[in-house]
């Protein structure tokens, strides 16, 4: 949770995010350097573009974020108008610079650069049968497993072809961004796990995994990439090609992009994140809401639902009922303060030093919360640490009564698809119930909103959503896990299918 706000021992951590643009004659590395600094939110592990001038590949690719990994002189020395670019947050890989993206490789039918966002989970199994056809791995990433499939597909097929067996042969969660010589491509899996969108740009186009980074770029949001479908930049941006190469049933799109990862100010399948979050929060309202003197949220991420949460109050009482005239609800106030300059790894050797971070980050303003009832508004509850020194510094404050409520479900399993959310031992809600859960953070109350009204506030179908770490159930075949749709898994040992 963006809790206490990145406290490192309590948060989901963001997945990647990915880029790529295509332009008539400028040079690329620049707008992607912009564009990743809009996607940083979504990695701060490593930073990196790779961009092609028509001749050869240029690749610059370091750990850090988007402003220490580039400096001038490493983006003079990004030639071309065609490239891709990646932040990421190690999700199946190393921490090393081996698994930092764009990963690049150069073979008999040109170079290839691929930025993906996401897991799969089946890389094992592929990377095996690759292995024993004679490809060498640099890494233990399962980005390098697609860059070799695809990379052996182009030797026999075009492009489209190529990118076709490729998507036949891998299982898992994927948003790709590539290039392919000075053609830039997308791909969305065929669940449409990880949001991917494109968006026309004043001298050619661009792929993003957020409508953020094309709003950076003063460009306008074209629409989403569907779900298995490729889209093709023209080399020279002058326009693009799509294809549908995989149909499915069903998607499974992720709901936690709506509650946490994903800017506010995105618009992902077609809905704009903020107005989300804000609806989540009227829906938190109607079906756990308490009559208290102040509602305020955990900065950043519980801000909408919390205004959402508010503005519903003010119009019906916690039973329902309409609110009458002369009772103004409930009043929506900042209660807490977040330090920004306190970064994700600032240093806690001893367990009490690790239990009180919570104060370097947020300090409470006494006058919003003393001698009153508080509800504090937060996206999630992941190990229970954070929400444990929230209640406790807001009642230090002078709270009479601190009621917490969660604008996601509980989290009772792990994400396999590109979050590092944390194992099932350390999930507090894997084995504890909404009341225990209370009763070990000391609240008043607790309430968390449910899987329906998460449904109904994206204006999807359960069936059309990823909602594994709420539920256990998976859309993708995770060893050992249950899934919540029938699922067919590639078989990598078997020829790639025909068109």
């Amino acid at each position: 949770m963006n809790a206490g706000g990145d406290h490192a021992d309590d948060e989901p951590r963001e997945k990647c995010g990915v880029v790529g643009v295509s332009l008539a004659e400028r040079d690329a590395a620049r707008p992607l350097y912009y564009a990743l600094y809009a996607l940083q939110h979504r990695g701060q592990e490593s930073a990196g573009i790779v961009t092609h001038d028509g001749f050869q590949q240029h690749s610059h690719v370091e750990r850090g974020l988007v402003g220490d990994a580039f400096d001038p002189g490493d983006l003079e020395s990004l030639a071309g108008s065609t490239g891709i670019g990646h932040v990421r947050y190690p999700t199946a890989g190393s921490l090393d610079k081996s698994c930092a993206q764009p990963f690049s490789v150069s073979f008999k039918s040109g170079s290839l650069g691929l930025s993906h966002n996401g897991n799969l989970v089946n890389a094992d199994e592929v990377r095996e049968e690759l292995a024993a056809a004679g490809h060498a791995f640099t890494s233990d990433g399962d980005t390098e497993v697609i860059a070799h499939d695809l990379a052996r597909n182009l030797l026999e097929e075009d492009l489209v072809r190529a990118v076709k067996h490729t998507m036949n042969r891998i299982h898992g969660s994927y948003s790709l961004a590539i290039t392919h010589d000075d053609t830039v491509l997308g791909v969305r899996d065929p669940m449409g796990n990880r949001p991917l969108c494109i968006g026309e740009l004043e001298d050619g186009y661009v792929l993003a995994s957020e409508s953020a980074a094309i709003d950076t770029l003063d460009g306008e949001l074209i629409r989403d990439v569907r779900p298995g479908e490729l889209v093709v930049l023209e080399p020279d941006g002058s326009g693009y090609d799509t294809y549908q190469l995989v149909e499915s049933d069903s998607t499974a799109h992720c709901f936690f992009e709506h509650v946490y990862f994903a800017r506010p100010d995105s618009v992902i399948d077609d809905e704009l994140v903020y107005e989300v979050r804000r609806k989540l929060g009227r829906k938190l309202w109607e079906e756990s809401g308490v009559e208290s003197d102040v509602v305020m949220p955990v900065p950043d991420s519980g801000r909408a639902f919390a205004t959402g949460y508010a503005d519903a109050a003010a119009e019906t009482t916690a039973d329902g009922d309409p609110r009458p005239e002369e009772d103004d609800g409930i009043e929506f106030a900042e209660g807490l303060m977040k330090n920004r300059y306190v970064g994700r790894t600032f240093i806690m050797p001893t367990q009490d030093e690790r239990e009180r971070a919570v104060r370097l980050k947020l300090n409470p303003i006494r006058s919003t919360v003393e001698g009153k009832s508080v509800t504090i508004i937060d996206d999630s509850i992941v190990r229970g640490t954070t929400s444990t020194q929230l209640v406790e510094l807001v009642r230090e404050a002078g709270a009479e009564e601190v009621h917490l409520r969660i604008g996601a479900p509980p989290i009772v399993a792990p994400c396999y698809f590109g979050i590092d959310m944390a194992t099932r031992e350390e999930l507090i809600a894997s084995d504890k119930s909404t009341e225990e859960i209370r009763e070990k953070i000391e609240a008043d109350s607790l309430s968390y909103l449910s899987i329906d009204a998460v449904a109904e506030a994206l204006d999807a179908s359960r069936a059309d959503l990823c909602l594994g770490c709420v539920t256990g159930e998976y859309p993708f075949d995770v060893e050992g896990e249950a899934t919540d749709r029938p699922v067919e898994s590639p078989s990598t040992d078997a020829p790639p299918a025909d068109d």
